[in-house]
This record gives C-alpha cells, sequence and structure tokens, in this order.
C-alpha cells in the first residue's frame, strides 16, 4: 500500500497530498493514484516506473491509475509528482516511495493443437504483423478517460485460470499468462468491462476473433478467442454494452473468453483493476 504523502510549498504554504489504494503491490496489481491540491494549479504531473502516470481531473484533485508490470522486480519504486501552480515562483514537488511486494505464479500445463506451439513456417510473417500490431495499439496512450465508475467483468461467471500462471503448451515452456480466462458456452454474450472505443476487430492467429477496447487513460481491454463479432473498428461501447460472443477461436483448449489488460503499457491482473476502480 502507498502511504498518503504530503509537501508543503514554503511559499504560500501550498499543500500537494498524494494517496493511492491497493490491497497490495506485486507484479500484476493496480495502484490508484489521487493527488489533491490546495492551489490554482495549471497542470499536474505524475511519473513512476520511467513514465508519465495519465491523469484525469475532477474539481480539485486528480486521479490515475498505476499498473505494475507482471516482470517488475520487488523492491521499492518512486513514485514523483509536481505541480505548476498559477502565481507561483517555482514548481511543487513531491516523491512517494511505491513498495512492490514478490509473488508466487502457479504453474499451468496446457495440450493444444501442434500448430499452435511450433507454428508453421508460412504463418510466421502473420504472428509478426500481429504482435507489433497490438503492441503499437497498447503503446499508444488516449489521456481522455472514456469511463466512469468501476470496470466490471466481462461475464458474470468466476474465472477459470489465474492471471500470471507460467504457461507450459505440449510440455514447451512459454510466456506467463497475461490474462483471465473464462469457461463459457459458444455464444455466451460478452459485455464491455468499461466504456471506451473499439480499437480493434479481427482475427489474430494465437487470440482468434478478438476484440481491443481503447477506455483512455492508457487503459486497453484485449477479448480474444470470439465466435462472432458484435462490434466494429471505431464504435463506441459502454459498460455493458455486448462486443461480441464466447468461442473457441485461435488457441484453446476448449471454448472460452481470455480477457487481457493493458494499463499504460503494462500487464495487470484484470481483477486488480476491478478492486481498484471501485469506488
Amino acid at each position: 500500500m502507498l502511504a498518503a504523502g504530503e509537501f508543503v510549498h514554503a511559499q504560500g504554504q501550498v499543500t500537494v497530498r498524494t494517496t493511492a489504494f491497493d490491497v497490495a503491490a506485486y507484479p500484476g496489481s493496480v495502484v490508484r493514484l489521487t493527488i489533491t491540491c490546495r492551489c490554482d494549479a495549471e497542470r499536474v504531473v505524475a511519473t513512476v516506473f520511467k513514465r508519465e502516470v495519465p491523469l484525469s481531473r475532477t474539481a480539485d484533485s486528480w486521479q490515475g491509475f498505476i499498473g505494475i508490470d507482471l516482470d517488475t522486480r520487488p523492491g521499492t519504486y518512486t513514485v514523483g509528482v509536481s505541480v505548476e501552480a498559477r502565481d507561483k515562483p517555482a514548481m511543487i514537488a513531491a516523491t512517494h516511495a511505491l513498495v512492490i511486494k514478490p509473488k508466487r505464479f502457479p504453474v499451468r500445463r496446457l495440450s493444444v493443437a501442434p500448430q499452435f506451439v511450433d507454428p508453421p513456417p508460412s504463418e510466421i510473417e502473420r504472428i509478426q504483423r500481429e504482435s507489433a500490431l497490438l503492441q503499437t495499439i497498447f503503446a499508444g496512450v488516449s489521456t481522455a478517460k472514456q469511463w466512469n465508475g468501476s470496470v466490471q467483468a466481462p461475464l458474470s461467471v468466476t474465472p477459470s485460470s489465474n492471471f500470471g500462471s507460467r504457461s507450459v503448451f505440449n510440455g514447451q515452456s512459454r510466456s506467463p499468462h497475461a490474462g483471465i480466462d473464462f469457461g463459457a458456452r459458444i455464444g455466451t454474450p460478452i459485455e464491455s468491462p468499461a466504456a471506451g472505443v473499439v480499437v480493434l476487430a479481427e482475427s489474430l492467429y494465437f487470440t482468434g476473433n478478438t476484440v481491443v477496447i481503447d477506455h483512455g487513460l492508457g487503459l486497453y481491454s484485449l477479448l480474444a478467442h470470439l465466435s462472432e463479432f458484435k462490434a466494429t473498428k471505431g464504435d463506441r461501447v459502454g459498460r455493458g454494452d455486448v462486443v461480441g460472443l464466447v468461442g473457441d477461436t485461435g488457441r484453446v483448449t476448449a471454448a472460452h473468453l481470455h480477457w487481457t489488460v493493458r494499463l499504460n503499457g503494462a500487464r495487470v491482473d484484470p481483477l486488480a483493476l476491478i478492486a481498484a476502480t471501485k469506488n
């Protein structure tokens, strides 16, 4: 948990208070950052992991969400806050310690079609192109927040897999599971976790029929293995709007929905995002 901090500016006793909330800070978790300033602020900036945290303003406070990537090493990191106040000769600044604790992730062993472990040469160019496309999407930061309130799960069933599981496909170790899965029947409606804009709706090699939604503030949802699309690129969707149907396309062992969340480039646990966005 990131403790509340306070910095008092010598000229005019301007106070900046930064507060963050999280059950526990660990690889894959999400920290909610709230900054308040009793001043006429012109610009507020927060940084961590050498990146700026996108912020949205409400009255005299600014809020953003810090994503702690799955590969982040445990340790103490610095959250920096700076405020440019009108009619003040110097920038107001504060720093806070973000302590990330270690977390042990389970191993999952799955059997899938051989072409999804060792793709044929004819598919390599496609896989590389699709990977580059997703990385480009996730690297973009839409600073305008698209949603209000909390983020919800896209299906109202208990997840059937754990975020961060070390994946072994057909006996071969692969990248950790950077999302969560929901087992469900083919054709089950999939709801948008929060309001946003659909930035991708197409078939990809590994994730099958895939929808990506930009929620703003650097937050993206990827919904994979759909049997059918109910949204197209460019659509604006609200929380709870149906964007597709559960399927078994791509690399799967059975019909299910895979939900991945990227937050300011970080791979985070969707369940941690839900907890961090609750009022």
